[in-house]
């Protein structure tokens, strides 16, 4: 002790013989847990539950904020998990808030000097004498470095580490005995779960890897400037003390407020968004708790993001298999779609699909099919669990991050603009992202798209290059020539064959669907951007490259 990571023998063998302060803590927490099951069986008895269930959900929610921060965590981790909560507690544990008193403040600046080494006068020109923020896990002090940047300084909560591994280690010893009576649907060992769940919470309070994460996020993003990632100072961070850059902005809970300083929610919205799918599909990287208090709107119109606790990654195999997912989906591919999710982890490898298809077909259908304005992540997230609960599904622990992380983003989203959808924000990038990616995979699953049993579809290039036009970033010259080069080449003889298949298909001429397709894109392929794309073409070249070229051609590459 203090234990430096998740380690369930290693908590058994420590706790083994601490039988008097392990048997208050369980105490404690089996008597909480005894009063709500007692409730339960009570309402069933009378048979007054149903109409007693949300008072239930709220009792629950209650006692998890009593036992404090580790169960405060459980109750938000159960609350990404369909597979396993019923649908009345899973809408309460939603709510769960993770704010605590704060602890003293003389308390934190002695944790400060300890981990650093050095009085606080000597690391801090000004420091608040009040926490500005107090959550589970720590509370964070405003101050000044003597080199004048603002920062916030983060402190743990004091013997945190040992309260934690306490309360998982009784907790795996529980959910053994309690399990026939937990309100649980339970497709795979609970013990699992816990593991898990521990695992991520000890990532969580470890402010060194914290730090790593931040710095790793900021790289991501250091293209895309309308996202802010605080510097760390790391001279002045520990395990349990995390200094980083001060943000000054409005947190995306205060909608007024954002009102009041005139921030576009629109283009918060979009920003949010964007920055979403690019962690998940392009970095494979993602902040897993995107919640509005993590969010802050800057006056220039950036989005800034903080506390990078909770993160996963992701494989570029289940990068790739999301992908195929949505493309799949679109196609109205419900076999196809019901091994990705084998894949991905749903489904076992073993499991007979067959009379999974339609379900699949039946809950996508009737979502995908609505318009685009009433549709959202909660409503797939509702449908799930109803599948959960008729088919063998699972849903792995990466899965719920994720879930989490688009719900949450969804709901900041939902809060600045009622009537915003996602879809409308994430089909451009989507769109975009299939018809400019130069890898063969993204070619494949393009193709996969626009032919359906052999057959080009023109309607979904239409609707594709339409989608993708709605972004004003999104410029066509470079795709329209990537696709030529491709087409051009001997890799795309295959499709040049099929291209010209679909033009006289069916013994007619398909001018009239070239002629829509020319309208759509016409405006973006004018001589005067292909003149101004051409020109800048050249001035790339380097004076070096041209150099070999005839006298004349040299010169003009030159002179642009």
């Amino acid at each position: 002790m203090p234990f430096q990571r998740y380690d369930a023998r290693e908590f058994a063998r420590y706790y083994r013989f601490r039988v008097i302060q392990t048997f208050w803590r369980s105490f404690r927490i089996l008597s909480s847990l005894l009063r709500f099951f007692i409730g339960l069986q009570t309402d069933e008895i009378l048979g007054n539950s149903e109409a007693r269930r949300i008072r239930r959900a709220i009792h629950l929610r209650k006692m998890l904020t009593h036992l404090g921060p580790t169960f405060i965590k459980i109750g938000q981790a159960l609350s990404t998990r369909p597979d396993l909560v019923r649908k009345d507690f899973l809408d309460e544990l939603t709510l769960l808030q993770d704010q605590l008193p704060p602890f003293p403040t003389p308390q934190a600046f002695a944790i400060i000097e300890q981990q650093l080494g050095e009085p606080l006068e000597d690391i801090f020109k000004e420091i608040s004498p009040k926490p500005v923020a107090a959550a589970s896990l720590g509370q964070v002090y405003r101050g000044r470095l003597y080199t004048g940047e603002e920062v916030a300084v983060k402190v743990q909560r004091p013997h945190l580490v040992p309260k934690i591994s306490l309360d998982l280690y009784i907790l795996r010893k529980l959910v053994v005995w309690l399990e026939p009576f937990l309100p649980l649907n339970l497709g795979h060992d609970l013990s699992l779960i816990v593991d898990e769940f521990g695992g991520k919470l000890f990532e969580e309070i470890d402010y060194e890897n914290e730090a790593s994460n931040a710095e790793r996020f900021a790289q991501n993003f250091q293209q895309y400037p309308s996202v802010k990632v605080p510097r760390i100072y790391r001279r002045y961070s520990s395990r349990t003390v995390l200094t980083l850059e001060w943000i000054e902005g409005v947190k995306l809970t205060a909608t007024q407020c954002l009102l009041d300083a005139n921030i576009k929610n629109d283009e918060m919205v979009r920003i949010g968004v964007i920055s979403s799918l690019r962690q998940l599909l392009e970095f494979g990287f993602f902040h897993a708790d995107p919640h509005p208090g993590n969010l802050f709107a800057l006056p220039d119109g950036r989005m800034a993001y903080i506390d990078f606790g909770m993160m996963d990654q992701l494989d570029m195999g289940t990068k790739e298999t999301l992908v195929d997912a949505l493309v799949h989906l679109v196609n109205n591919d419900y076999s196809r779609l019901a091994q990705d999710f084998i894949k991905l982890g749903f489904l076992t490898p073993d499991i007979d699909i067959t009379p999974i298809i339609p379900a699949l077909e039946t809950v996508f259908t009737d979502v995908i099919g609505v318009s685009v304005r009433e549709f959202n992540f909660k409503t797939i997230t509702d449908r799930f669990a109803e599948l959960v609960y008729e088919y063998p599904f699972r849903l792995p622990a990466k899965f719920a991050l994720i879930i989490r992380s688009l719900v949450t983003q969804e709901g900041v989203a939902l809060c600045l603009n009622p009537d915003f959808r996602i879809v409308e924000v994430s089909y451009p990038y989507i769109a975009q992202r299939l018809l400019s990616e130069e890898t063969p995979e993204f070619r494949r699953r393009l193709l996969e798209v626009l032919f359906k049993d052999g057959k080009f579809q023109w309607h979904r290039l239409e609707n594709l290059i339409a989608i993708a036009q709605t972004d004003q970033s999104f410029d066509l010259i470079p795709t329209a020539g990537m696709g030529l080069q491709y087409l051009m080449s001997e890799e795309g003889k295959f499709l040049r064959r099929q291209l010209i298949l679909a033009l006289v298909e069916d013994d007619r001429l398909h001018t009239e669907e070239v002629q829509r397709l020319w309208s759509l894109i016409k405006e973006d392929l004018s001589p005067e951007k292909l003149w101004s794309a051409a020109v800048g073409a050249l001035k790339s070249f380097s004076a070096e490259t041209v150099s070999g070229w005839p006298p004349m051609i040299a010169l003009m590459g030159s002179s642009n």
